[in-house]
């Protein structure tokens, strides 16, 4: 009988926690090498047989098809079921709730847009926690922040179930190419077991220790981002301005020191007026807001976080939030039309 947990945010139910996956139908994975910061003990590595995935979105739909290429018995889940469609073409399972897929699957990874999402799907009713129990692992590669993300394994492992936040680094093009970035953190055990997974699904993965240091690493990493694609969006547009050619703006920054693939991927259409959802603007501004506590939760000043944040949200004010980021140009655009008609 599987064990059930009350997913109310302030009762916790504590059941012995269990090491190892003894009820996995185990195959096998060759690995000529793992792509970490972590030596694999072998290059022999057991991986559990079936597997759910919770989000079937702009990053899910991917990363699940590329479990699916991989030969990965995977079970599906999303609110809007017609998005699991083309995998269950591609020969994925179906199941009706979070907790059907967590109760019918060894390891269940989950993608969600936000917080509330990822505490919903994984604690809510239905929830995946309901489906766990000792034997079983979920890992969390949402981008949340450090509490919900303590909050959930806390839920999750209170079944005897193993816990492991994995945000990732990349967008939609990393996705498909299999070439995403894993910051994980928790349980060693289960980062060990679904290596195999995370290489299928990405480029290099980082183990960082406790739950929490894997959505912080993610914070920090995006806040970075979002701040150069505000500077970036004011640098085409001053250039444009003054008269020079943003296009060879971006030629020019591609060859020094400062170059970074997202401008020479996202100029050129920025420059165009098009943005191409790969990374929504509404996650973005999301993003930087938990940067912004993060920061706040050790006194850590962060000024030019801060300023990014409030132009995501101009952008967002202007019916953006579902473009790409680069569209924080439009905020900036406006602003100057707002001067000149002035």
């Amino acid at each position: 009988m599987r064990s059930m947990v009350n997913c109310h945010p302030f009762v916790l139910h504590r059941l012995p926690h269990h090491h190892l996956f003894n009820h996995f139908r185990p195959f096998r994975f060759s690995m000529s090498a793992q792509l970490s910061n972590v030596s694999p003990q072998s290059q022999v590595i057991e991986a559990p047989a079936r597997v759910g995935f919770l989000g079937i979105g702009i990053m899910g739909s991917p990363m699940a098809q590329n479990l699916l290429k991989a030969g990965i018995d995977l079970t599906v889940w999303n609110r809007t079921k017609s998005k699991c469609d083309p995998l269950i073409s591609l020969g994925a399972k179906y199941k009706s709730s979070p907790e059907e897929v967590a109760a019918s699957c060894d390891v269940t990874f989950s993608m969600l847009a936000d917080p509330q999402s990822a505490m919903d799907v994984a604690c809510g009713k239905h929830g995946a926690a309901n489906g766990m129990g000792p034997g079983k692992g979920y890992v969390d590669v949402s981008t949340v922040d450090g509490d919900t993300s303590k909050l959930i394994s806390e839920h999750i492992k209170s079944t005897g179930a193993l816990f492991l936040e994995a945000p990732v680094s990349g967008s939609k093009k990393p996705a498909e190419d299999g070439t995403l970035i894993f910051l994980t953190a928790g349980d060693r055990n289960l980062y060990e077991t679904v290596a195999p997974h995370l290489d299928i699904m990405g480029k290099s993965k980082f183990f960082l220790g406790d739950v929490g240091n894997g959505a912080a690493m993610k914070l920090v990493v995006n806040m970075i981002m979002g701040s150069m694609m505000a500077s970036f969006s004011e640098g085409l547009l001053l250039s444009e301005k003054v008269g020079l050619d943003p296009k060879v703006l971006v030629e020019v920054i591609s060859q020094g020191a400062i170059s970074a693939p997202m401008y020479s991927m996202k100029g050129p259409s920025m420059i165009q007026s098009l943005y191409p959802t790969a990374f929504p603007l509404k996650h973005q501004q999301k993003d930087l807001r938990l940067a912004l506590g993060l920061a706040e939760s050790v006194s850590q000043p962060i000024p030019i976080a801060a300023a990014a944040n409030e132009l995501y949200k101009v952008a967002k004010s202007h019916g953006l939030s579902d473009q790409d980021f680069s569209a924080v140009i439009e905020a900036l655009k406006s602003k100057f039309q707002h001067s000149e008609n002035q």
